[in-house]
C-alpha cells in the first residue's frame, strides 16, 4: 500500500531578526574600562548608554509590505538601518537574504562638488549597477526626477527637494528585492510625492518586499498589509496594519 506525500512549499524569510538590540552612547567621549569587556550584561549597561532597540524579533517573507509605526525617537529609523546593514546589532542577529534598495537618509553618499550627472553614475555604480545599465536607464532617471536642466550643475547648489528627486529616481531603479523607505519624501512637493508613491506601487506589484516608515496613516494603509509597532525600543505589536494603527491610536489618544 503506497502513501501519498503532499508537498508543501515553505517560503524562506527574506529578513530574519532575532533578539536584536543596538546600543548607543549619549556621550561619544565616554570610555569603558578593561573589566567591562568581560563583565555580565548588567555591568555593561552603563549610565551613559541607551538602547534605541532591544530584544526585537520578527521575520519577513518575500513580497510582504511592512509598515513601521511609532512615535519619534522610538527606533523606527534605527530598525531600517539594521535591515539595510548600515549598522550592526550589539545583541542578537539580523539576517537579510537579498539585496536592499535603501531610501533612507536618501541624499547620503552624493558628492557636493560633483555634477548631477556624475553623481548619478557614482551612486548607481556604488549600488551595483554597471555603466551600461546606467546608460540604458539614464534618460528615464532624468525624466522621472525632472532635472534635465541641471545635469552639469554641482550637486551642492541644488535645493533639498531636488536632491530627493535625484536620489529617489536613482535608487528606485535598482533591481534589489527589498525596498526600504523612510520619511525622506516629506520634503518633496505633492505632485512628485504622488509620482514616487506610484513607483512604489509598481515595485510592489512586481513582488518587491517593502519596509515603510511614515507618520501618515493614509500612506501606511495604502502600501502596507502588516505593521510593526515600536515603543520605547521594544516591538510592542506585530499584526495586520489596521490592528497596529488602532493599538497605536489607543495608546496615545489619537482621534480617528
Amino acid at each position: 500500500m503506497s502513501e501519498t506525500v503532499i508537498a508543501r512549499t515553505v517560503t524562506k524569510p527574506v529578513i530574519e531578526v532575532r533578539d536584536a538590540g543596538i546600543r548607543y552612547k549619549r556621550n561619544r567621549l565616554s570610555r569603558r574600562n578593561f573589566k567591562d569587556l568581560f563583565a555580565g550584561s548588567q555591568r555593561r549597561n552603563r549610565p551613559d548608554e541607551f538602547w534605541p532597540l532591544r530584544h526585537v524579533s520578527f521575520s519577513v517573507a518575500p513580497g510582504e509590505a511592512i509598515g513601521v509605526v511609532g512615535r519619534n525617537g522610538q527606533g523606527k529609523s534605527t530598525l531600517l538601518k539594521l535591515v539595510a546593514e548600515v549598522v550592526y546589532p550589539d545583541e542578537g542577529r539580523v539576517n537579510v537574504g537579498a539585496g536592499v534598495a535603501p531610501l533612507i537618509e536618501i541624499t547620503g553618499g552624493f558628492v557636493d562638488d560633483l555634477s548631477v550627472r556624475d553623481n548619478i553614475y557614482l551612486t548607481a555604480g556604488l549600488h551595483g549597477m554597471k555603466r551600461a545599465e546606467i546608460d540604458a536607464q539614464f534618460d528615464e532617471i532624468i525624466d522621472f526626477a525632472g532635472i534635465g536642466d541641471f545635469l552639469d550643475t554641482p550637486y551642492k547648489h541644488l535645493s533639498s527637494g531636488m536632491k530627493v528627486r535625484i536620489a529617489f529616481a536613482v535608487i528606485s531603479r535598482l533591481e534589489e528585492p527589498i525596498l526600504l523607505v523612510d520619511e525622506v519624501l516629506a520634503v518633496g512637493d505633492k505632485a512628485f510625492r504622488e509620482k514616487c508613491y506610484a513607483r512604489i506601487e509598481e515595485l510592489l506589484a512586481g513582488g518587491r518586499t517593502l519596509f515603510f516608515v511614515s507618520h501618515s496613516e493614509k500612506d501606511l494603509r495604502r502600501f502596507c498589509t502588516r505593521g510593526l509597532y515600536l515603543d520605547k525600543g521594544a516591538l510592542v505589536l506585530d499584526a495586520p496594519i489596521e490592528e497596529v494603527l488602532n493599538r497605536y491610536n489607543d495608546d496615545y489618544g489619537v482621534k480617528k
